[in-house]
């Protein structure tokens, strides 16, 4: 779990490493796949599967998204998709987690076909 101050009130989101969430998507009932990177980043490396949203439009694009659903958010090495699941956090999503390592550690760890850049 990461946790941060959002006013007066703490945010927390999850955290899952690749290897479990390729588990997950393997048994079945996966979580939503938001991928928070730029259209060129996913013209790189696709992760299957996954809603895109760029980072900066996910202001604007919440609505698009279910709060009741669980959503691991993805980016390159998990920093922005961090920052990202944070900020749902803050919108009323309580099944948000965020991928340690992101696209990059996937492909290190779960999935070589996916190229590293």
């Amino acid at each position: 779990m990461a946790s941060i101050m959002a006013g007066n009130e703490k945010v927390e989101i999850g955290e899952i490493l690749p290897e479990e969430l390729a588990q997950r998507l393997k048994r079945g009932a996966p979580p939503m796949i938001l991928d928070v990177r730029e259209p060129e980043e996913i013209a790189l490396a696709s992760f299957p599967g996954a809603t895109h949203i760029p980072m900066g439009e996910v202001l604007s694009r919440a609505a698009e998204l279910d709060p009741d659903r669980e959503t691991v958010v993805v980016c390159h090495h998990g920093i922005r998709s961090a920052q990202v699941a944070m900020y749902l956090a803050r919108l009323g999503f309580e099944r948000i987690s965020n991928l340690s390592g992101g696209i990059d550690l996937w492909s290190a760890t779960v999935d070589p076909a996916v190229p590293r850049y």
